[in-house]
């Protein structure tokens, strides 16, 4: 079940994940609690996946390390510092890339903001999410799991910068919310991995 919310990310309810990702349902105004995970490595490279072919929303797409939902559950609804979020990511960084719990705790992700945005997938599907963006710069082991994650690659800027243009020429996909926060605010990010605390805002949701 997924943790259901006003526009103010303020807890409103639950439903399952399938009718959080039906338009019919977003058009009616259904909005979820979601996070973003950027994992860079010792040299600055940002770790990307490929959504498996099987997703429901967006399949094939190239997007950020890992994106998922914080659960209806007391321990991923924990308020305080976003720690109910951080245990979420935590969770999803194993189940989908297959990193050791052990190897990216929740203390160690660095919750950035928060992006509220809306996406059609395709006729029946789509996303409306607000959306915590976490940060970690670590070395993990990966094992991903092929029913979640088609590829992965580790990339430098200039690289993603050239995806980015491919996307733009329809020779690659990319998720709609990893594409706006490449174009907004990821860069500068990027330039500051070691001092991100400057960026830190969670008081505003960035309306996208």
């Amino acid at each position: 079940m997924c943790i259901l919310i006003d526009e103010n990310d303020e807890k409103i309810g639950a439903d399952t994940k399938k009718n959080c990702h039906l338009n019919s349902n977003i058009d009616e105004g259904l909005l979820h609690r979601a996070f973003s995970v950027f994992l860079f490595n010792n040299e600055d490279k940002l770790l990307l996946q490929q959504r498996s072919d099987a997703k429901i929303t967006f399949p094939g797409c190239f997007t950020n390390t890992c994106c998922s939902h914080p659960l209806h559950t007391p321990l991923e609804m924990e308020e305080q510092d976003a720690v109910g979020v951080r245990k979420a990511a935590q969770r999803r960084l194993k189940a989908e890339l297959g990193i050791p719990m052990e190897q990216v705790l929740p203390d160690e992700l660095t919750y950035l903001t928060r992006i509220h945005y809306k996406a059609q997938s395709d006729g029946i599907w789509g996303e409306h999410e607000i959306d915590y963006i976490l940060f970690v710069q670590k070395e993990v082991e990966l094992n991903p799991d092929p029913n979640e994650i088609k590829s992965h690659c580790y990339v430098s800027k200039e690289e993603l910068k050239e995806m980015l243009n491919k996307a733009k020429n329809n020779e690659i996909k990319i998720t709609p919310w990893f594409s706006l926060i490449a174009e907004t605010f990821l860069f500068k990010w990027w330039d500051n991995l070691q001092n991100l605390k400057q960026f830190m805002d969670h008081g505003k949701i960035h309306r996208m």
